[in-house]
């Protein structure tokens, strides 16, 4: 029974919008409202691998949530719930009490509500989470859109998190444990951005799938690429590599056309945006600092490294 216990102690609360049927049965039951497509995505984080053991367990729980939000983001469209496959090498009740309250705290802040899942034993902390969102029928953003002459975008600053999780204790480590899924721009871009990607395993890596998808290249200004006062102050070289390839940073990287940028900002936008580039005819990824070539190479996070 213990599995049904956590369940009814840690994971069974009062939804916080529209749903059939939640947790409880065998499944969930949604109506998906009239005239729109349902976005689903899914993230697994190995305890060690995704994040170091010592984590608190409210940040994990954040965090589980988060990242999932931030793909629904990406698509352009609002989330709605998630599901939860937890594995525990041992019933801990401490740390499922501060776990859960760090997932809903989450989901709270995002109104999304937890329908359903699975929890089972297992020798290593895994965390599963499926996240489910709405958008208007054939309004998603994705990552084949992009158009030379489009200008490239990020929101917020590129690199904080691999930088904490290099400083542990250092402030910039609550980038690394609590991101922020920009939802409100997601939404925002909808229409407006003709690609989209949310940065996970780098800037460089993820803006490459953006250029494979679209069958474009990209000029890349070094000297724009925003980052933290302890990015900015790191030898060159290091910067660069925390800002193109660091990870785990959770904010959008998008393609949109220069009459539709001003569009974008005449709206009351939620964070920062920096231009960082433009979209080529010519394939691969060029580097540029101060509008001369610079000869770099940087690869993003390896699931399989």
């Amino acid at each position: 029974m213990a599995e049904f216990s956590i369940i009814d102690t840690y994971f069974n609360r009062k939804n916080a919008n529209s749903v059939d049927l939640g947790v409880g049965d065998d499944s969930a039951l949604l109506t998906p409202p009239p005239h729109q497509q349902l976005v689903i995505c899914a993230d697994t984080s190995v305890a060690g691998r995704h994040f170091p053991l010592d984590t608190h367990p409210h940040a994990i729980g954040w965090k589980s949530v988060a990242v999932n939000l931030s793909d629904i983001a990406a698509m352009g469209a609002k989330p709605h719930s998630i599901l939860l496959a937890l594995s525990l090498d041992q019933i801990d009740h401490a740390w499922l009490k501060e776990f859960s309250q760090g997932l809903y705290d989450c989901c709270d802040q995002f109104g999304v509500s937890l329908i359903g899942g699975d929890t089972t034993q297992s020798p290593h902390l895994t965390i599963t989470v499926t996240a489910l969102g709405w958008i208007e029928s054939g309004q998603a953003v994705t990552r084949s859109g992009a158009q030379p002459g489009d200008l490239i975008c990020v929101s917020g600053t590129v690199g904080d998190a691999a930088y904490g999780l290099q400083h542990l204790g250092h402030p910039l480590q609550k980038r690394l444990d609590y991101p922020t899924p920009r939802c409100q721009l997601g939404q925002q871009l909808k229409g407006l951005a003709t690609s989209m990607i949310d940065i996970s395993d780098g800037l460089a890596q993820d803006l490459g799938h953006i250029l494979e998808a679209s069958n474009t290249g990209a000029e890349i200004y070094l000297e724009n690429l925003p980052v933290s006062a302890e990015v900015a102050q790191l030898e060159q070289e290091k910067k660069y590599q925390l800002a193109l390839a660091g990870g785990d940073d959770y904010e959008l990287c998008f393609t949109i056309s220069p009459n539709n940028y001003q569009l974008l900002i005449q709206q009351k936008i939620d964070v920062n945006l920096t231009i960082i580039g433009q979209i080529t005819q010519n394939l691969g990824l060029t580097y540029l600092q101060n509008g001369v070539n610079c000869s770099i190479q940087f690869h993003g996070y390896q699931h399989f490294a």
